[in-house]
């Protein structure tokens, strides 16, 4: 029993020290911009390993200011991926469960139909999850934690989402998300994605070119590929429609 007991002992401490690590960082972040996040490491660790190529530009990332982000590309994001932001404390239970219940009929219909898409030879397209994870969440899941899908690695989630909205306000949280977030295959933050995309740096984006990026956050890999597809032309459509009312911090 003894020995259990010290293995326990040795367990809690190792969390509550992982705990802190991630505290001390994401207090750090307040006056110092991330040089990478977890899922950032993770794929180019990917890349390296795995013979994945994304051609001859590599790796793309620069990080600009907030003030140097179009605001038309602040509100699209906002209302496409988390209309509540500037009112919630990190986390929207209700969505949550909402998203949970949703997704999950999402994806058993997406499995029946995969399974008729491969039959006749053709690409299934991705599972649309989209309404419970706000951005700052997101944020957490970047910046700290792994890529898996456990209820340990969400309770985590939850208790950083909070930490990060306690120790940095709204307006840093939106900046750091913008400047880490994937818009494609090496392609990291708003100014990549802005010159990638649209050859212009991320402070002169309309709001169509803005609506477009914001659609492609949930699966921007599988955009970059179908950037034509009428999918996305059509929820972009939708969040320009949306961005007048998605207020910024």
């Amino acid at each position: 029993m003894k020995a259990i007991l010290r293995w326990v002992l040795c367990l809690l401490f190792a969390a509550v020290a992982l705990e802190v690590f991630f505290i001390g960082r994401i207090a750090a972040m307040a006056v110092i911009d991330p040089q990478s996040t977890a899922f950032q490491r993770s794929e180019a660790w990917q890349l390296a390993t795995e013979g994945r190529s994304n051609g001859e530009r590599g790796w793309k990332q620069e990080w600009v200011p907030y003030s140097q982000i179009a605001d038309s590309l602040k509100r699209a994001v906002i209302a496409s991926e988390d209309g509540e932001f500037i009112y919630h404390n990190g986390v929207e239970w209700e969505a949550v469960e909402r998203a949970r219940q949703r997704n999950a009929r999402a994806e058993q219909i997406a499995a029946r139909r995969a399974a008729q898409m491969r039959a006749r030879g053709k690409e299934p397209r991705p599972v649309q999850l989209r309404g419970g994870s706000t951005i700052t969440q997101q944020l957490a899941k970047n910046l700290l934690l792994s890529g898996e899908r456990t209820l340990l690695r969400k309770g985590q989630e939850l208790l950083l989402s909070v930490a990060l909205e306690l120790l940095l306000d709204k307006q840093r949280i939106l900046e750091i998300y913008l400047n880490s977030v994937e818009w494609g295959e090496g392609i990291f933050g708003a100014e990549a994605a802005a010159q990638h995309y649209f050859k212009k740096p991320a402070s002169r984006l309309g709001a169509h070119e803005a609506a477009k990026l914001a659609v492609m956050l949930p699966s921007p890999k599988f955009f970059e590929r179908r950037s034509g597809s009428a999918y996305l032309a059509g929820r972009t459509a939708t969040i320009v429609a949306r961005m007048p009312s998605a207020e910024l911090p």
